[in-house]
């Protein structure tokens, strides 16, 4: 009998509410589920929050199956026991500084850590950065409806545990990664932490600061099942990473991350190889039109919802039949495709650098190439790689059906890839990697998988026991992976760069060049720019006002139903984004599950902690006569005038701060730089 647990890479995402939980979708695009507090599955949910406004988090269920998909649990008559051992650590305030691509060793040992200098976190300490880490060591559970805590009060016994700040000067201390609980038949869900973040000096940048620590974790998954009947026990392993919210389930990356885990699967695995074998694609591949080329299309078509991309709306708006394999559409299909830019080498290759161009232009016509995103390095001027493109084998994909190598059946034969499996990390970011929003680009490199989407581990729990965690230890060098090593790349705090990160002012004609320095040393987007998102489906920013009362629309600043306006609005910078991320509404699709037309609007937005006014032009101008047009302006009172409300849910969020401690976050004194956006606007 052969056993695996699914998915073999969940994702849990942060919620700060102590009281209710949700379930990680099971589906690409699908909501959560409803669950009570062991994780029993209910419905699809119905709210995001709980009643005072506060998110849930989303726990990620484990299960055993058979190959033919058959599950094992605590129901199963032949299973004795089910134990469960997790070990989530985060190694972000040890690792090295955010620097886009430098440091991605796919690009060659020359553009390593070391060989481009990158500095590392918490410079100043340089004796003993194992204490950088939170590693609370493993937890072990086992039996139905039962809980156990990362806390700092329940260590196992001779771990060498870190929590390196439990008391910060700003923000949250770090006291907990969450918690494990069984359900009924035993299966496992992984909570990751609660959305805190805090250290003891002032923030000064989105990659990383001196100090600071947030609750983002991800590590190995183990069980041990026992059997009645005598049958030795069975180890089995997966991995878990916990990230931020996904305020969008319903709205798909036009590249995710499965289509990465698929890509190098495909490439370095031999997952299909009558797809790709002896390091080439087979030019005889047949691809499904439902299930190869559909999704990329309505995934384009989607964005709409989150960001206001009118040349990718037209792009998808079915100008001939896209599901015609006959030779009258060749034509057709292969002009759609020469509008999906290829990708850079890696490293790059000059002068053939697709995806530093912008536009397709054919005499006087002009249209963006697609999809219309940033790529993974529009910032820095060190392997650039401007826009995005897609994966090679969802382009290779692409080609066959632009030649005709294609069907379109319903009843396509799968991929030999779990559902479970593809939908966990189907739900998150796999293009563009900047560094992205739940893991990074080290998610492209090989060398973190055991097989397509396991990855490879690189000791066992006995040896962390005697060793700790490893510091300054580069997985991508080989060896597997340790706890906290997909996630110690993404920025800390994590909401910092869920607030600078969204959209990009892009340069479009200079391959060699994304920004220039200005006189006082700051850097700025070399112009002529074009304006571009990076992953609006995790972090949107154009998104239509969900409020249809008078009650709404009052307490939303009287904004209209069916204005697009800045998700963000009223959180104005990233230290109000680490206390007030939760305040952030949730994009749902008010016809989801029924036949008929998406309309996906903003929910449950906490919009009792806002202020707005229309500002008049004048003001600014100091022309009376521009007082006629006014801007709306949002923004969050301070704390003293905020405790003068009468309004009860207000009260209560002013008092959950006061519960968990939260401590006011100071700004360094020369502030936060320039976001590398490019502009403070956040129209």
């Amino acid at each position: 009998m052969n056993l695996n647990i699914h998915p073999s890479i969940g994702i849990a995402r942060l919620g700060n509410s102590p009281t209710e939980i949700c379930l990680s979708p099971d589906s690409i695009g699908g909501l959560p589920y409803d669950s009570d507090n062991f994780g029993n599955k209910i419905d699809p949910i119905t709210s995001f929050k709980d009643s005072i406004g506060r998110v849930k988090r989303q726990g990620q269920p484990f299960k055993i199956l058979t190959d033919d998909g058959e599950e094992l649990n605590l129901d199963s008559p032949n299973v004795a026991s089910i134990t469960w051992t997790v070990h989530l650590a985060n190694k972000k305030a040890e690792w090295y500084q955010y620097s886009e691509l430098q440091g991605n060793l796919l690009y060659g040992e020359e553009n390593s850590y070391e060989n481009q200098n990158i500095p590392k976190r918490n410079p100043e300490n340089t004796t003993d950065r194992q204490n950088l880490f939170i590693d609370p060591g493993p937890r072990s559970i086992f039996g139905r409806q039962q809980s156990i805590g990362f806390d700092v009060s329940n260590v196992p016994e001779g771990y060498p545990a870190q929590y390196p700040n439990t008391n910060p000067k700003y923000g949250v201390g770090i006291t907990t990664l969450g918690n494990l609980v069984t359900d009924d038949q035993g299966r496992l869900v992984v909570l990751g932490g609660f959305g805190n973040a805090g250290g003891d000096l002032p923030l000064i940048s989105y990659g990383g600061s001196s100090t600071w620590h947030d609750d983002i974790s991800d590590g190995p998954v183990y069980c041990l099942i026992s059997f009645n009947d005598g049958t030795a026990p069975i180890s089995l392993s997966a991995w878990c990473i916990v990230g931020s919210p996904d305020f969008a389930p319903e709205i798909v990356n036009i590249s995710n991350l499965s289509d990465t885990m698929f890509d190098v699967g495909v490439r370095c695995f031999n997952l299909v190889p009558e797809l790709y074998s002896n390091g080439q694609y087979n030019p005889s591949f047949t691809a499904n039109f439902k299930r190869d080329i559909l999704p990329i299309i309505n995934r384009i078509s989607r964005y709409q919802w989150v960001a206001n991309v009118q040349p990718m709306m037209a792009f998808a708006s079915y100008q001939f039949d896209y599901s015609d394999a006959s030779a009258d559409n060749l034509q057709n299909r292969q002009n759609y495709l020469s509008y999906f830019r290829q990708n850079d080498s890696q490293p790059p290759q000059p002068p053939y650098l697709p995806q530093e161009e912008l536009f397709k232009i054919d005499g006087e016509n002009i249209f963006p190439m697609m999809p219309l995103n940033s790529g993974s390095n529009s910032v820095s001027n060190i392997n650039i790689m401007k826009f995005l493109a897609l994966n090679d084998t969802q382009l290779f994909l692409m080609e066959q059906w632009a030649n005709g190598n294609f069907e379109n059946n319903s009843n396509f034969q799968p991929y030999p890839v779990n559902p479970l499996d593809a939908a966990s990390v189907g739900n998150c970011v796999g293009l563009p990697m900047c560094p992205g929003i739940e893991v990074t680009w080290s998610m492209q490199n090989p060398t973190v998988y055991k097989a397509p989407y396991q990855i490879l581990q690189y000791q066992n729990e006995a040896w962390y026991f005697d060793n700790g965690l490893t510091p300054s230890r580069d997985e991508c060098a080989g060896g597997g992976c340790e706890p906290g090593d997909l996630t110690k790349r993404m920025a800390c705090p994590w909401q910092a760069d869920f607030f600078q990160c969204t959209i990009q002012y892009i340069n479009f004609t200079n391959p060699a060049v994304n920004k220039e320095t200005l006189s006082d040393g700051s850097t700025i987007p070399l112009p002529p720019t074009y304006y571009s998102y990076w992953w609006p489906p995790q972090s949107p920013w154009d998104v239509l006002v969900g409020e249809l009362t008078q009650e709404g629309q009052a307490a939303n600043g009287n904004i209209p139903a069916g204005q697009q306006m800045n998700y963000a609005r009223g959180i104005n910078s990233f230290t109000q984004m680490v206390q007030y991320w939760y305040a952030l509404g949730f994009i749902r699709d008010k016809n989801a599950g029924n036949i008929g037309f998406p309309y996906l609007l903003e929910t449950e937005r906490n919009n009792e902690l806002f202020t707005s006014e229309e500002v008049p032009v004048g003001k600014i101008s100091g022309n009376p006569e521009d007082d006629a047009t006014t801007v709306p302006v949002f923004y969050i009172e301070t704390k003293s005038s905020m405790s003068k409300t009468q309004n009860a849910r207000a009260l209560s969020l002013l008092e959950h701060f006061e519960g968990i401690g939260f401590k006011e976050i100071e700004v360094h004194s020369d502030g936060l730089g320039f976001p590398r956006s490019g502009t403070r606007s956040r129209r």
